[in-house]
């Protein structure tokens, strides 16, 4: 296996532990720790925590090793503005939707990871949902033909999820909490509908930043006192 293979599967590795809440946002770990886990060398394990960290998702502790960054909801809410910016600009070009380029299996896959989305959604069942919501973003983003434009919009989604996960794990029940348009949406993209677009993607930040105000409020332990 050539390293700079290993060092993008431990990099995929190490974002999904992070993204499945296995690795809190307090976890603080050396090379060594990581490199003895998935018993591999150092040199690659150091490469794939410092893409992380390039990422955004780790940081790095002098003389210590690596921190898994804690995301702020004020940075959430930042992260939401800026996806909100480019998406906004990419639908008020023109043209404003590069639907056309597009192969007709494109959004047969689109429609594929849409829909298992809405139905982890719908269930509650967060490690599929990120998968798939990640996967369809992707995927979606890819129509524009731009990959730069990919890739800062899935570097924030990621961070996202990094900040929203450990939140959504202290939760009981997620049914129903979780959104879950994702099937509207790559239809209404497919369809060059702009203002059924643009009115959707309203609607994904609305519930992303109410459920994120939610969530903190219930994580803000209440004093005795007042009880």
């Amino acid at each position: 296996m050539r390293r700079s293979t290993l060092r993008e599967q431990l990099a995929d590795a190490l974002r999904e532990e992070i993204l499945a809440g296995r690795l809190g946002p307090d976890g603080e770990f050396t090379v060594r720790e990581i490199a003895e886990h998935y018993g591999v060398s150092a040199t690659p394990v150091r490469e794939a925590l410092v893409d992380l960290a390039a990422q955004g998702l780790l940081e790095v502790e002098q003389h210590r090793g690596f921190r898994i960054k804690q995301f702020s909801l004020a940075d959430f809410r930042h992260m939401i503005e800026a996806q909100a910016l480019v998406n906004d600009g990419i639908l008020h070009r023109r043209p404003p939707l590069n639907r056309w380029d597009a192969l007709p299996e494109a959004f047969t896959s689109i429609r594929r990871r849409a829909t298992a989305a809405r139905q982890a959604a719908i269930a509650g069942d967060l490690d599929i949902l990120i998968a798939y919501d990640l996967r369809f973003w992707r995927e979606l983003d890819a129509l524009l033909g731009n990959p730069h434009i990919g890739e800062f919009l899935d570097r924030l989604r990621v961070r996202c999820w990094a900040f929203t996960v450990p939140h959504l794990r202290r939760q009981r029940v997620l049914a129903g909490r979780l959104w879950a348009g994702h099937p509207d949406l790559a239809d209404a993209v497919e369809r060059g509908e702009v203002e059924e677009t643009e009115r959707l993607l309203g609607d994904y930040r609305d519930h992303a930043l109410a459920l994120a105000a939610e969530l903190t409020t219930l994580a803000v332990p209440r004093h005795p006192d007042r009880e």
